[in-house]
């Protein structure tokens, strides 16, 4: 009885006991229904999720079994526990990819490998965060696949967003400027060009026209793209689509004549995993794949890697044999890297003490009792833990290094650059986020030097067999619709025809000319014709003719037109082949004679310091002469005289006194040397007053118009007038349009008295051909603005850029300026001159030499008085027989001595104390 008791009493502690483990487990929050795993299971359940018949898929199968088998075979790893892989065919199908994802989450699977759709990982990522299970996709490369929105998500490959930036690396340094993107239409190939254009636009270049195909796009839709392309500018493709269809796309091209010499295709890493995978296409389909560039995800050599391709060789060897083929590709690499990704964290999840299990989601338990059976979908309560030891994992595999940045993405990315030559492919380059493009591998950045210390390789890239079997780097663009000419707008003027003439269907002139030569320097021919704009009766507005551009009218103008800063927003224009600053022509007349002309050559403050300097320089000669020359002594009437007629002696170099102490000569010396340079710059002045400088006019500049109140005239349709008003703030009330060179000549011959005006402002090649022919006129002051006239054309024009540096060739060739002469160098009054004022010599241009000489006769005279100091101390001692008496001694009447007299009293004195001490001695 007490034996039933206690055993009774044991098992009532054992229920209890068992209650409080349910509780507790409960309170976690493993709720009813959960699977409790408290040791390293056995086994663990994951799963895959692609389709298996595409290019990617069929390799990764095989691929992503061998790293199962390699991982349960290898007790290392998991140290006995075993991977049970269930893969799941999704058909390239998002909504089976959905589906069989939940399948797996009723199944207790720790982890996903894949999906391979970038449009199915968007989805199936909100299903993994709920439920915390891990994706790991090998193929996914859409770059808004980012970490912050799908935490669950692992990219166990590499983000397009890198292969776009080598794509545009590639259009960079080939210098291409506009781009065609063809892309398939969903999140794979939408957000991949949508990083291509932030790309491009860094290195200044853009997405100039984008088509967008249908994931499932047809050979009619492919065609109908293709030929929308044909009629574009840009010959540079940029293909982002597909394996399925990829190489439908070029078969199409090459039936369009798109693979023909001049057109540029890269194609993103599909087609490289097309190659892998098949490698017998480049010789099936030579001639529709000739000449393209593609990329690859590079991955280093290694002795894991050959070990594994020998053996993926012999493995599907067979399967090759009865025509299915295995090649192994990229993808491949990335899908048997992720399974032992996910088996190293598994293992490290453990060594952490994590333990597998699920419970129900919280979340769905209003949805329990449907048809869907959604309750039954588990939440794996470790998920977090092992999302944290996936991205924790260092290690390396076939594919390099496996390790996570702070962004999520593996380290170190980087592509080769392969090119299709012939019946097979080569490397020519790779990329690499951290250097660029190179020739050499990632893994070695850095070029070897010479012994000389030159580089070995100057080249990124080595060279390209391009599109119809050429070597030469395609230009990137062409004319749009090539059957029809470029409609080149040029002015109708009336005036001016040196410059444009139109007369009927013949167009001459110097911008014509200019126009031609240049088209002369391309590489290449450009079909055109000349289209005249306006009526013949009025010189045309300017910016209506640009504005034609601007509206499809005109492929360009030529002519008279001068760039500024508000038609540059409207057109691209070509370097400036004429500068053309604005100038002020006034009235000129002739110099009078005067008899006071000698003086023009110096304002007179310029007069005023040269006179006082020359009474100063000599005054200091005098003081430093007069006590050791006799030329410099005598009454003071005399030594006034002395002293004026010195100084301006100098002036011809014609003094009679001379110098004889040392500080004299010096202060002469610099004098001399001043006087010189004063004097030649009078006689060059003089000349040019008196031989050159004949004409005058009372304006003198833009400055002296501007702050009057006379008339001004300017031409009318021009931007002159608007300058005026807006930059040089004069008033709307003083401009005066005139039209034809006859008005600015009879307005200028009125002047502002007779209802003409005081001057005209107007561009400085208008107004040299105006001055050649009319002598009674001129060019006053400077030049106030830098401008000069371009060839427009549509914005983003690569022909801008062409005909640049076609002028540039012209203008180093010295054919530019010979064009110049033969229009509009005239010579009837090219003796005028340009400038026609009369600059008068300023005390600014002489200060340096009159502070010379200032400082030479300051140190002279310095030195002086310090000598003379030093001799009169000596001088008192000598001949005073006490101190006192000494001191008293007047120092002006000490300084009127002369040298000879100073010096000799010493001597005297100590005669007689030697003739006194010896008669001491004698008694």
């Amino acid at each position: 009885m007490v034996v039933s008791v206690q055993t009774t009493m044991n098992k009532a502690l054992l229920l209890m006991l068992f209650m409080v483990f349910y509780n507790g487990a409960s309170s976690n929050g493993l709720g009813v229904g959960a699977t409790i795993t408290t040791a390293r299971p056995d086994v663990v359940n994951i799963g895959a999720i692609f389709t298996f018949d595409s290019v990617i898929g069929k390799i990764a199968k095989v691929a992503i079994a061998l790293a199962v088998e390699d991982v349960n075979s290898d007790p290392q790893i998991l140290n006995g526990t075993k991977l049970t892989l269930k893969m799941q065919n999704t058909k390239s199908s998002d909504f089976l990819g959905i589906i069989e994802a939940l399948q797996f989450m009723e199944n207790d699977t720790v982890a996903i490998i894949g999906p391979q759709f970038s449009a199915t990982a968007h989805v199936i990522s909100h299903i993994a965060d709920e439920l915390k299970v891990p994706l790991l996709s090998f193929a996914a490369t859409d770059p808004t696949l980012s970490p912050t929105q799908f935490p669950f998500l692992v990219r166990t490959t590499r983000s397009d967003l890198f292969q776009m930036t080598a794509v545009a690396d590639l259009v960079g340094y080939y210098e291409w400027r506009d781009v065609i993107a063809i892309y398939v239409n969903d999140d794979f190939g939408r957000n991949a060009i949508a990083a291509l254009g932030d790309k491009l636009y860094e290195k200044r270049c853009k997405i100039s026209y984008k088509v967008p195909l249908n994931p499932k796009a047809t050979k009619d839709e492919i065609t109908k793209a293709l030929v929308s392309v044909s009629s574009m500018e840009s010959r540079i493709l940029i293909l982002h689509i597909y394996t399925s269809w990829g190489l439908q796309v070029l078969t199409e091209a090459r039936n369009l004549m798109m693979m023909a010499s001049g057109y540029v295709w890269i194609a993103t890493d599909w087609f490289s995993t097309i190659i892998d995978t098949d490698p017998s296409l480049p010789f099936v389909s030579t001639d529709d794949i000739q000449g393209v560039l593609t990329l690859k995800m590079y991955t280093p050599e290694s002795e894991l890697k050959k070990k594994f391709k020998s053996r993926w060789s012999n493995l599907t060897s067979a399967r090759r044999v009865n025509g299915s083929s295995f090649g192994l590709n990229t993808y491949g690499l990335y899908a048997y890297d992720s399974v032992r990704h996910l088996a190293v964290a598994l293992d490290s999840f453990f060594a952490r003490g994590g333990n597998i299990s699920f419970s129900t989601d919280s979340n769905l338990n209003e949805l329990r009792g449907g048809k869907l059976n959604l309750d039954a979908l588990n939440m794996f309560n470790g998920g977090s833990q092992l999302l944290q030891s996936i991205l924790e994992v260092n290690t390396t595999g076939l594919t390099g290094p496996i390790k996570f940045n702070p962004d999520g993405n593996l380290i170190n990315p980087a592509f080769e650059v392969i090119n299709v030559i012939g019946t097979g492919t080569r490397t020519i380059g790779y990329w690499s986020n951290s250097s660029g493009l190179s020739l050499d591998p990632p893994e070695k950045p850095q070029r070897k030097l010479q012994s000389n210390g030159s580089s070995i390789g100057i080249q990124r890239l080595y060279s390209v067999i391009w599109p119809g079997q050429t070597t030469q780097k395609p230009r990137g663009w062409v004319f749009p619709d090539n059957g029809r000419k470029l409609r080149i707008g040029v002015p109708n003027r009336v005036s001016c025809r040196e410059f444009v003439g139109v007369k009927g269907t013949e167009f001459t002139g110097y911008c014509i000319e200019v126009f031609q030569a240049a088209l002369n320097e391309l590489p290449y021919g450009v079909p055109y014709k000349f289209v005249p704009f306006g009526d013949g009766k009025k010189n045309p507005d300017n910016n209506e003719l640009l504005h034609m551009i601007q509206i499809g009218e005109f492929d360009g103008v030529v002519g008279d037109i001068t760039i500024t800063t508000s038609r540059t927003k409207m057109v691209d224009f070509t370097q400036p082949y004429i500068e053309s600053g604005l100038v002020v022509v006034a009235p000129i007349r002739k110099l009078n004679s005067s008899a006071w002309a000698f003086l023009r050559p110096f304002t007179p403050m310029m007069w005023g310091v040269t006179g006082i300097f020359f009474l100063v320089v000599g005054t200091v000669v005098w003081i430093l002469e007069r006590r050791t020359n006799e030329d410099f002594r005598g009454p003071p009437r005399n030594q006034f005289v002395t002293i004026i007629w010195f100084s301006f002696s100098t002036l011809f170099f014609s003094q009679k006194e001379k110098t004889d102490s040392t500080l004299g000569r010096f202060v002469l010396i610099i004098w001399l040397f001043v006087v010189l340079i004063i004097n030649s710059s009078y006689t060059a002045s003089l000349t040019s007053i008196l031989t050159v400088e004949q004409l005058s006019s009372p304006i003198k500049g833009i400055e002296s118009l501007a702050t009057g109140n006379d008339p001004i005239g300017f031409p009318n349709g021009s931007y002159v007038g608007k300058y005026l008003t807006d930059e040089l703030n004069i008033h709307s009330s003083r401009l005066v349009p005139l039209n034809l060179p006859e008005e600015f000549e009879k307005a200028l011959k009125d002047g502002p008295s007779a209802g003409g005006v005081a001057a005209v402002v107007h561009e400085r090649a208008y107004m040299e051909l105006f001055l050649s022919v009319r002598c009674g006129y001129s060019i006053v002051g400077q030049e106030f603005t830098k401008m000069g006239w371009g060839f427009a054309f549509p914005r983003d024009s690569p022909l801008a850029t062409d005909m640049s540096t076609a002028v540039l060739k012209l203008s180093e060739k010295g054919d530019l300026q010979k064009i110049r002469d033969k229009w509009l160098m005239k010579s009837a009054c090219s003796a005028q001159g340009a400038k026609q004022s009369v600059d008068r010599l300023p005390l600014k241009s002489f200060w340096g030499l009159f502070l010379l000489s200032g400082i030479a006769c300051f140190l002279a005279l310095l030195l002086h008085v310090i000598r003379l100091v030093h001799q009169f101390y000596r001088y008192s001692d000598s001949c005073c027989e006490s101190p006192q008496s000494r001191r008293l001694r007047s120092f002006v009447s000490f300084a009127n001595k002369r040298e000879q007299e100073v010096n000799s009293r010493p001597k005297r004195r100590r005669t007689e104390k030697a003739s006194t001490k010896i008669v001491h001695e004698s008694v």
